[in-house]
């Protein structure tokens, strides 16, 4: 039996575990890479993002804060930091936290690897000096805000790629995310009852056919989605889910349409699943 000495105790690691994504930006890159490792655990988290600490002032600040919650808690918090600064860093350094720094882990390795010296300069992934990729982007939102849920026809000959499927199967959020991550320019069209009584796609499409991607849903998901927005409609009933998706799947079928469901997937897997196979143009960095 092993020495009850040996066996350090702690207390449980519920909810009161405190996670703070510290960036000299606007700490999305930190918040991203820490939600990827986070969902690895199957434990709750507070957490906490410090974005633009971008001075020794807001650094110090910080650091108070990640210590507060120490006390507070009885546990280090864990810091996800992609602070650029090397004085920057060793403030937040000094606080009682766990410490995931992802410029040191990642930075010097590739400066040794690539023999360059890293430019070390705050907000770089974000930089608006890269305008032609801002650019890009934003026409991409516009355009794809213009061309919802089959407001227009017009210049979809510009499209990226076309989404269609029922009403509420995810194709307006996965072509704004598409839009705002990558630059695509997404169209989205939905499939309607006319459309399977006329058992052909809308007209306006046909001329576009190897951009589209298909969006399907389990018609229980999709009712559950539809009370959420019209309860007790037609629209919403089981049995009219049920004919659609049917429909809309028998016509992406027969169509020779690239689709897949959505109703287990986030917005960010259904869009790599989309640009993999639309295969857009590579974007570069």
């Amino acid at each position: 039996m092993r020495d009850a000495m040996t066996q350090p105790t702690y207390p449980l690691p519920l909810s009161n575990r405190t996670v703070f994504f510290v960036s000299d930006g606007t700490g999305i890159t930190a918040e991203t890479f820490g939600h990827s490792v986070l969902t690895q655990f199957p434990l709750r988290f507070k957490q906490v993002r410090l974005p633009f600490v971008d001075t020794l002032d807001k650094a110090y600040d910080a650091t108070r804060k990640i210590n507060e919650a120490f006390v507070n808690d009885g546990w280090m918090p864990i810091v996800f930091s992609t602070l650029v600064k090397a004085e920057l860093s060793k403030v937040i350094r000094a606080a009682k936290a766990k410490h995931m720094d992802l410029i040191q882990t990642f930075v010097e390795p590739l400066e040794q690897e690539l023999q360059v010296k890293a430019s070390h300069t705050i907000g770089g992934s974000h930089n608006t000096a890269d305008s032609e990729e801002y650019k890009n982007r934003i026409e991409a939102i516009n355009f794809s805000l213009a061309h919802d849920d089959g407001q227009s026809n017009k210049n979809l000959s510009e499209a990226d790629v076309i989404l269609v499927g029922v009403s509420r199967s995810g194709k307006t959020p996965t072509s704004l995310y598409l839009a705002m991550q990558y630059g695509i320019k997404a169209a989205n069209y939905p499939l309607i009852p006319e459309d399977f009584q006329r058992d052909k796609l809308p007209s306006g499409l046909l001329p576009y056919k190897h951009k589209i991607f298909g969006l399907t849903i389990a018609a229980d998901r999709l009712a559950v989605v539809r009370n959420e927005r019209r309860p007790g409609s037609k629209y919403a009933a089981l049995e009219n889910c049920r004919y659609e998706v049917n429909e809309a799947e028998k016509m992406m079928r027969r169509e020779g349409i690239r689709w897949m469901s959505s109703t287990a997937k986030s917005i960010e897997e259904i869009a790599a699943t989309v640009l993999q196979e639309v295969k857009t143009e590579s974007r570069g960095y």
